[in-house]
Formats: structure tokens, C-alpha cells, sequence
């Protein structure tokens, strides 16, 4: 499965951005699809995921109330609402893919994007 993030910026504190992450060549059947993040000189750290029947979502502690996760089946596509930004939200974010077993740990999935980097002012 490849996967292809997009939607990164720069925006004040209390902003808003959505990320998006398109997957293509595989399936994804019993797959989750989720973000994890990656502060500069910290270690990647899960965000958010979601199952491809939508049936299943869970998030980090430090992003609940304020991030959403949602899916698209009809284009392979998940996006991340993120409001209230806040500049420890800053950070590069990357789409990963996974059976659902091997979530939330980074080194149990397979399939990763590229990354798109947040930054948040303050």
C-alpha cells in the first residue's frame, strides 16, 4: 500500500488545518489507517486511527476534543481535522497503514507516507 499525505502548513495557535492521506495499491481490508507525529529530537508518537469500516477510532489523550479522524472509502482517503492548534502540536505528521492488531506501535506497521509538517505559532 502506498500512501500519500498532504495538507500541512503553518497557522497560528487556535487554528485549524485537515490533513488528508490517499492510499493506493492494496488493500486495505481489515486495515486500519490512522497519523502518528514527529517533533523535532522526540520520538514519533501516535495520533489518531481508524478503521476502514469506520467501525473502530481512537485517538491520544493529548489530541482528544480537538483532532478528528475520518474516512472516504469511495477515494482510499482519511483525513485529520485538527482545531485549536496548539505550537506543541507542531511537528511532522505521517500517514500509516496496518492491521488493526499492530496499532498504535509505529514499528508494527508496514505502510507509511511521506509526512507533512504542522507548525504552529504562538
Amino acid at each position: 500500500v502506498q500512501l500519500q499525505a498532504s495538507g500541512g502548513g503553518l497557522v497560528h495557535s487556535g487554528g485549524s488545518l485537515r490533513l488528508s492521506c490517499v492510499a493506493s495499491g492494496g488493500t486495505l481490508s481489515r486495515q486500519m489507517m490512522g497519523w502518528f507525529r514527529q517533533a523535532p529530537g522526540k520520538e514519533r508518537e501516535f495520533v489518531s486511527a481508524i478503521s476502514w469500516d469506520g467501525g473502530i477510532k481512537f485517538a491520544a489523550d493529548a489530541v482528544k476534543g480537538r483532532f478528528a479522524i475520518s474516512k472516504h472509502n469511495a477515494n482510499n482517503t482519511i483525513h485529520l481535522q485538527m482545531n485549536s492548534l496548539k505550537p506543541e502540536d507542531t511537528a511532522v505528521y505521517y500517514c500509516a497503514a496496518g492491521p488493526t492488531e499492530n496499532w498504535p506501535w509505529p514499528d508494527r506497521l508496514d505502510s507509511w507516507g511521506q509526512g507533512t509538517l504542522v507548525t504552529v505559532s504562538s
